[in-house]
C-alpha cells in the first residue's frame, strides 16, 4: 500500500471518529516509529514528517560519514564513506547523510500491520475518550433513545450513537418503553468491561430526583435553596428535605411552585411518584415530626446514641405515620437517619390494652418485632387491624398471623 493511501484512509477513519488533528498526527508518528525500531532497532536518528491533509509521509534517516576502516562503522548513526557515495557521489568523511526511507522499504506485511495498528489505536482512543467523557458526567442527567428492550435491561443510544444501559433494577417499576422512545436518566456508573466502556444509567437513584429539582426549580439551580437529603421508594413515594439560606424564600413553596406547577412535571417524569417536600431544620424533634407528616405527633423520645426514636401518636394517627406498606415511616427513618418506632398513646377513657411484649412467652420475639415495625405494639392494635391488613403490611405468613390473633384474642375473652 502506498503511503498516501495509508495516510488518507487513516485520516478519514480518524475524522469519522471525531479524533482531533494533533492526536491523529501523534498516533501516526508513534506507529511509524514502532516500525522503524523493529527494522533498525532504534529511531533516534530518524525524522518523520506527516501531512495529513494531502496524505504525504516522509521518513528521513540521518547518519554521519566515517572512514571505511573506522571502528564506529557499525553504530546506528554512522555510515561508511563507500555506502554514502552510493547515495551521493561527492560526499566526504564527517558530513551528514540524510536518506529518505520509503514506506515500501519496510515490506508489505509491516505496512499492513501498521494499518491495522493505526485503526486499533483509534478504536482504543475512542473508547478511552468515551469512558472519560461519561466519567465526568456521573451524577448528571442525559437523554437517550431506546433502541432495544431486553428482559434485564433496556439499551439506549445517545446523540453520538454510543450505547447506554438502564438495568431493570435501575428502572422505575412503572416504566414501560418501546423502541424510539426518549428517556431521561442520570449517569450512575461508568466502568471498563473487557476493554469496552459500560455506561449504566439510573432512574431510581435519589440523585436523579435531586437533578430534576435543579432543572425545574431555578432557586435550587442557583444555590439559593439547598437539597439536604433525598430518599425514595421509586415510583411510589419520596421525601426531599430542603433548606433556604435566604429568609425571604420559602424553600417548600418554591420547590412546589404555584398550584404545584414546578413539582408536577417531576412527578410525571417519575411515573406519578408522590413527593413530600420538607423544610429542613437542625431541631431533630421538629424535623422528625415534619418527616412523618401528615401524621400528627403527640410526643417523642430521642436516643441519639442508639440513633433511635420512639414516637407516640393517637390511635387514629398511627396508620398515617406508617403509610401504605410502611412507606411513610421507612422514608422518614432514612431521611432523619434514625430508626423510628411508633407507639399508640391511649386516651383516658379508652379501654385498657396489653403491650405485645407481655406475650413473649407465647409469641416469638421476631414476630413481635415485625408487628412493631408497622406500628402494631399492642394486642388491640393487632386485633383491630385484622388478618388481611396485617398480611399485606408485614412479611408474616398467614399461619403465623392466625396463631398470633388466636393468642391475643384469648386475652380479652
Amino acid at each position: 500500500m502506498e503511503s498516501v493511501n495509508l495516510i488518507d484512509s487513516f485520516a478519514d477513519f480518524a475524522r469519522n471518529k471525531n479524533i482531533d488533528r494533533p492526536t491523529m498526527i501523534r498516533i501516526l508518528e508513534d506507529v511509524f516509529r514502532t516500525m522503524i525500531r523493529k527494522k533498525y532497532e532504534t529511531d533516534d536518528n530518524f525524522d518523520i514528517i506527516i501531512n495529513a491533509d494531502n496524505g504525504d509521509l516522509e521518513i528521513w534517516r540521518f547518519r554521519e560519514i566515517v572512514d571505511d576502516d573506522s571502528e564506529d562503522i557499525w553504530d546506528h548513526d554512522k555510515v561508511s564513506l563507500t555506502d554514502a557515495r552510493k547515495i551521493e557521489p561527492d560526499f566526504e568523511i564527517g558530513e551528514e547523510v540524510s536518506e529518505e526511507i520509503k514506506l515500501e522499504h519496510f515490506g508489505r506485511r509491516a505496512v499492513l500491520t501498521a494499518r491495522q495498528t493505526l485503526m486499533q489505536k483509534i478504536n482504543d482512543l475512542e473508547k478511552d475518550l468515551l469512558f472519560q467523557k461519561y466519567k465526568e458526567l456521573v451524577g448528571e442527567i442525559i437523554t437517550g433513545e431506546v433502541y432495544q428492550t431486553l428482559s434485564r435491561e433496556i439499551l439506549l443510544i445517545d446523540v453520538e450513537g454510543n450505547e447506554l444501559s438502564i438495568p431493570r433494577h435501575e428502572q422505575i417499576p412503572k416504566d414501560r418503553y418501546r423502541k424510539g422512545d426518549s428517556v431521561r436518566a442520570i449517569v450512575h456508573q461508568v466502568e471498563m468491561v473487557n476493554g469496552n466502556p459500560k455506561i449504566v444509567l439510573s432512574r431510581t437513584a435519589p440523585s436523579f430526583l435531586e437533578r430534576l429539582f435543579e432543572s425545574e426549580v431555578p432557586e435550587v439551580y442557583d444555590g439559593l435553596i439547598t437539597i439536604k437529603n433525598v430518599v425514595r421508594e421509586p415510583g411510589e413515594r419520596a421525601k426531599v428535605a430542603v433548606e433556604s439560606y435566604d429568609d425571604r424564600i420559602d424553600p417548600v413553596g418554591a420547590c412546589v411552585g404555584m398550584k404545584g406547577s414546578r413539582i408536577h412535571s417531576i412527578v410525571r417524569e417519575l411515573q406519578n411518584e408522590n413527593i413530600d417536600v420538607i423544610n429542613f431544620t437542625d431541631n431533630m424533634e421538629l424535623f422528625i415530626a415534619r418527616a412523618l407528616s401528615p401524621a400528627k405527633i403527640q410526643s417523642m423520645k430521642i436516643n441519639m446514641e442508639e440513633k433511635r426514636v420512639s414516637v407516640f401518636l393517637k390511635p387514629d394517627q398511627v396508620s398515617l405515620a406508617i403509610g401504605k406498606g410502611g412507606q411513610n415511616i421507612k422514608l422518614a427513618s432514612r431521611l432523619a437517619g434514625m430508626e423510628i418506632d411508633v407507639f399508640r398513646e391511649l386516651d383516658e377513657n379508652e379501654e385498657e390494652d396489653v403491650d405485645l411484649d407481655e406475650f413473649s412467652d407465647e409469641i416469638e420475639d421476631w414476630v413481635i418485632d415485625e408487628l412493631k415495625r408497622v406500628g402494631l405494639d399492642t394486642a388491640k392494635s393487632v386485633l383491630k387491624l385484622g388478618r388481611d391488613d396485617i398480611l399485606r403490611r408485614t412479611d408474616l405468613e398467614e399461619e403465623t398471623i392466625d396463631s398470633v390473633v388466636g393468642v391475643l384474642g384469648k386475652e380479652f375473652e
